[in-house]
């Protein structure tokens, strides 16, 4: 059974998250790399319009081949409640039929369940069947405190999915 972890980050949070279950359960990963720029106020402000608005991005890579991959993990960090362009953008490329998806949601603030459920959504629209969501709040929280939260997820990951 062959996994593999497609992430997007925009602080750095996403990527902790998944580069530790990237090892942690042994993976391949690959991060997305949103074209549009998203630092900066004036940027920030536009993307929170895209987000609103729920508007695709041009991301790199552009479509990944899933063929030899069983499951797929998909991380983003939570925007106004909702997932990232960059990560709606790639679920929508991406084949998944029959593939078992997990589903992973970085945030600040206190909920992620709109988020994950949107993802949901979307994987289950391209023929995925999410068999696993969690979220990891990141505020006020050292990377290596993300990376011990990150760890304890992993444990609990492998055994709910591999037993």
């Amino acid at each position: 059974m062959k996994s593999i972890i497609i992430y997007y980050s925009n602080n750095g949070k996403t990527k902790i998250v998944a580069e530790t279950l990237a090892e942690k359960l042994n993976t391949d990963i690959i991060g997305i790399e949103d074209k549009k720029e998203r630092h900066g106020l004036r940027n920030k402000f536009k993307s929170s319009v895209d987000v609103l608005k729920e508007k695709k991005t041009e991301i790199s890579p552009n479509k990944i081949d899933l063929t030899e991959y069983d499951t797929v993990y998909f991380g983003t960090p939570v925007w106004y409640g909702k997932p990232t362009p960059a990560i709606m953008s790639i679920i929508d490329n991406c084949d998944l039929k029959d593939k078992d998806v997990v589903l992973f949601a970085t945030m600040k603030g206190a909920s992620a369940i709109a988020t994950l459920k949107k993802m949901e959504k979307k994987v289950e629209a391209r023929g995925g069947q999410v068999i696993e969501k969690f979220s990891i709040k990141t505020k006020r929280k050292t990377n290596k405190k993300i990376i011990r939260d990150s760890e304890v997820i992993a444990k609990l990951i492998h055994l709910s999915i591999y037993q």
